[in-house]
């Protein structure tokens, strides 16, 4: 985990670069009123979707406990949805294009699939079993994989010591 961390600043500086380029060629492209007012109604569009999709999750999750079922599922399509919000709020075209595309119900179901193999890779089997329910695993049908034969304890001679024991001779 701590390793990923140094790749953060060089990102977030690379981020910036794009979204300030793709905002000239945008606004060399419609004009730079047209853009701003683009990114403004953006922003605007992705702080009401953030309380929405903030509302949504919780209701999914407080549903999914009353219910007894794993919350697993509504905790990553939530995650998922106000990422998408918060992508869709910042200022940016580039920011707001993910983020709309991650509220897109297909994009949404493939990011949340993502989301819950990371997580599945990260935690406990137990943990995971407790947030996702029971894995499904698929079983392929075929010969069955020869199994190597069992390898056979080194022989020693009598009264040589192997892995703290002592062969005697005659036992």
């Amino acid at each position: 985990m701590r390793r990923g961390l140094k790749y953060v600043p060089p990102a977030l500086l690379l981020l910036a670069l794009l979204e300030l380029t793709v905002f000239v060629l945008v606004g060399r492209g419609v004009g730079f009123g047209f853009a701003v007012l683009l990114v403004f109604a953006a922003s605007l569009l992705g702080l009401v979707l953030l309380r929405r999709e903030g509302m949504r999750a919780w209701r999914g999750f407080r549903a999914a406990v009353e219910s007894g079922q794993p919350p697993g599922r509504q905790v990553t399509d939530g995650l998922v949805g106000l990422l998408g919000a918060l992508l869709l709020a910042l200022p940016g075209l580039v920011s707001g294009v993910v983020g709309l595309l991650l509220l897109v119900p297909p994009l949404r179901r493939l990011a949340g699939a993502g989301v819950r193999r990371a997580t599945e890779r990260r935690v406990s089997s137990m943990v995971a079993g407790d947030l996702f329910g029971p894995r499904r695993v698929r079983v392929r049908r075929g010969a069955p994989q020869p199994t190597p034969p069992p390898q056979q304890p080194p022989v020693t001679e009598p009264g040589r010591a192997i892995e703290g024991e002592i062969v005697e001779p005659g036992r």
